[in-house]
C-alpha cells in the first residue's frame, strides 16, 4: 500500500461541482446585482426593485439548472457511447483492445514486456475499467453527473442572488443602486477569492478577475438604466 504524504492534497476531484458551484454564485451575484442597480438607477421605486430581483433569481436559477443539466448530459451521453464501443470491442476483440491498452503504457514510457504484462493484470481485474480511465480518461471521480451539476448550479446561484437582493431590501430607498453594489463587489471579491483558493490559482488575481467583470456588468446596467429613466 502507497503510503499517504502529508498535505498531498489534490483538487482535481472537486472540480466538477466546484466549476458548477462557482459559476452559479458568481452569475446569480452579477445578474440580479444588474438588473437591481440598473432598475435602480431609471428611479424605480424600491418595491419595484425588489421585484426585479426576485423575478431576476427565480428565473436566473432555473436557467442555470436547465443549461447546465443539458450541457453535462451531452457530455455524460458522450461517455456512456464511448464506454459502450469499448465493453463491444473487449467483447469482440480482446487481443486488438489488449494490444491498444499496451501501447498507451508503451507510449507512457514502460519497454513492451512490462506494458504488456501491467496491460494483461489491469484487464484481468477489470478490463473495461482499465480502458476507460487509460484510453478515454473516463474515471469515477471525473464522471460527469447532469443533475448534481444542475442542483449545485441552481442552488449556488440563489446564494449568489440574494446578497443583491437582501442589500437593496435593507439600503435607504435613495441608496439602493450605490449600495446594492458596493454589497455585490464585495461578494464577488470574497467569491473569487475562495474559487482561487480552492483551485490552488492565485487568490488575489481570482478575486480582482471576478470583481472587474461584475463592476463592468453594474457600470453598463447601471448606465442604461439611467438612460431610459431620463427618456421616460
Amino acid at each position: 500500500m502507497i503510503p499517504r504524504i502529508e498535505g498531498d492534497s489534490h483538487r482535481a476531484g472537486r472540480i466538477g461541482w466546484l466549476r458548477a458551484a462557482v459559476l452559479g454564485a458568481n452569475d446569480g451575484t452579477i445578474s440580479v446585482a444588474g438588473l437591481v442597480v440598473g432598475v435602480a438607477a431609471a428611479g424605480a421605486p424600491q418595491s419595484s426593485i425588489l421585484l426585479t430581483g426576485v423575478a431576476g433569481l427565480i428565473a436566473g436559477a432555473m436557467a442555470m439548472a436547465a443549461g447546465e443539466y443539458v450541457s453535462v448530459q451531452s457530455q455524460a451521453d458522450t461517455e456512456e457511447a464511448d464506454i459502450k464501443i469499448e465493453k463491444h470491442g473487449l467483447e469482440s476483440k480482446p487481443e486488438r483492445e489488449l494490444a491498444e491498452l499496451t501501447s498507451i503504457y508503451v507510449s507512457r514510457g514502460l519497454d513492451q514486456p512490462l506494458a504488456r504484462i501491467v496491460a494483461e493484470k489491469l484487464m484481468s481485474r477489470d478490463a473495461l475499467g482499465a480502458h476507460a480511465r487509460d484510453e478515454l480518461g473516463i474515471t469515477e471521480t471525473r464522471r460527469a453527473r447532469p443533475i448534481q451539476a444542475a442542483f449545485a448550479s441552481a442552488i449556488s446561484f440563489v446564494a449568489g442572488a440574494i446578497i443583491p437582493i437582501a442589500a437593496a431590501l435593507l439600503a435607504p430607498s435613495a441608496r439602493v443602486a450605490e449600495v446594492s453594489s458596493a454589497t455585490a463587489l464585495v461578494a464577488l471579491v470574497i467569491l473569487g477569492g475562495i474559487a482561487a483558493y480552492a483551485g490552488g490559482a492565485s487568490i488575489a488575481k481570482g478575486a480582482m478577475r471576478v470583481a472587474f467583470w461584475g463592476a463592468l456588468a453594474m457600470a453598463l446596467t447601471a448606465g442604461i438604466g439611467r438612460l431610459f429613466g431620463s427618456v421616460v
